[in-house]
């Protein structure tokens, strides 16, 4: 994993961004439903980095994802790749940048298509892309078959003929094919096995060591982010809550969904799970249609009080790239939750 240097370059700026969804009217009298999948959402991601986008399912950390690499549409905001703005291409424009940024998909099962050989599948953004000639393509293709742990021989096989660590890997070699410059990780280890997770694992972190690659890296598993990670953003209902660098996030936490996704995680060591500070989280998530007014974490929160049902709080910087949401917490770092524990 590579170190988070003040100085390194912007890859990945993303401001503001909104992503809504109409739903089908309930009766044609009635206006039709609109889902807030993401809103508002601001980051950026340093190139060679890994950036990761963490929360509950259905709080936006894949939508935003798919929004940045334009696979779902953008309502409002910008995304910029280096100088490009992203948001702005349409037809060819976007066609043409597709070549930096490709994704993992979390399923290796139905990411692959089972008519279509390994080889073929990874040689496909170069053929859709129109990159090399045809020499050059089958170069590439055994080239990354080697890159990530497969023999060149087996691109004759089908998907079915492949475990599913194998078949991630050929994702990942399908995802590199275009030498990119972002590369999104769409939980791409949560469909296998631990022991298999953690060879992918090290696969990606090794190849963005070869090859400095940036990573924007989605997932529910916070062990995950913690070995991955260099930057971390804590999504709820479609908005960042608190955003960190990972040692940080993970010893100086600030938020009380933050503290609660920690505290949910489990341990081995029953003294490490006697002595952890709880917060048990009781009932479901507001619904994205109709997000309450102030904090949407607030029906939820041990610790809400009446401002938190009023007012939104601002996204706040506490310490050196250390910000978060949430009112009860003090612009010197004090949370609510050593209040209540002192």
């Amino acid at each position: 994993m590579n170190g988070v240097a003040a100085d390194q370059e912007t890859l990945l700026r993303v401001a503001d961004l909104k992503v809504h969804f109409q739903q089908k009217k309930p009766h044609p009298l009635a206006a039709a439903p609109v889902v807030h999948a993401v809103d508002g959402v601001s980051f950026e991601v340093r190139r060679g980095t890994t950036f990761g986008l963490v929360g509950e399912s259905g709080s936006g950390k894949t939508t935003t994802a798919l929004a940045v690499i334009r696979l779902v549409h953008i309502t409002a905001g910008q995304v910029k790749l280096g100088e490009i703005d992203i948001g702005a291409l349409e037809g060819s424009e976007l066609r043409r940048q597709r070549r930096h940024m490709q994704i993992i998909f979390q399923d290796p099962y139905s990411s692959l298509n089972p008519r279509v050989r390994a080889g073929a599948i990874v040689r496909e953004p170069l053929e859709q892309l129109g990159m090399g000639d045809r020499a050059g393509r089958d170069e590439r293709v055994a080239e990354l078959f080697r890159h990530v742990g497969l023999r060149p021989e087996q691109q004759a096989l089908f998907p079915h003929q492949f475990s599913g660590g194998q078949r991630q890997r050929i994702g990942v070699a399908r995802a590199l094919a275009t030498n990119p410059e972002l590369i999104v990780c769409d939980e791409p280890v949560s469909a296998l096995d631990v022991a298999i997770q953690a060879q992918i694992l090290n696969l990606l972190r090794g190849l963005q060591e070869e090859f400095g690659l940036t990573y924007l890296f989605i997932s529910h598993d916070l062990g995950v982010v913690q070995y991955m990670c260099d930057e971390i953003a804590v999504m709820y209902l479609g908005q960042i809550v608190e955003q960190a660098d990972r040692i940080s996030l993970f010893t100086e936490a600030l938020h009380p969904y933050t503290w609660a996704l920690l505290s949910a995680v489990p341990s081995a060591d029953p003294e490490v799970r006697d002595k952890r500070d709880r917060i048990r989280l009781v009932g479901d998530p507001p619904s994205p249609i109709d997000p309450p007014p102030g904090c949407r974490f607030a029906s939820r929160c041990p610790f809400a009080q009446a401002q938190c049902t009023s007012e939104t709080p601002a996204l706040r910087q506490i310490r050196d790239g250390h910000t978060v949401a949430c009112h009860l917490v003090s612009d010197d770092g004090v949370t609510p939750m050593r209040r209540s524990a002192g």
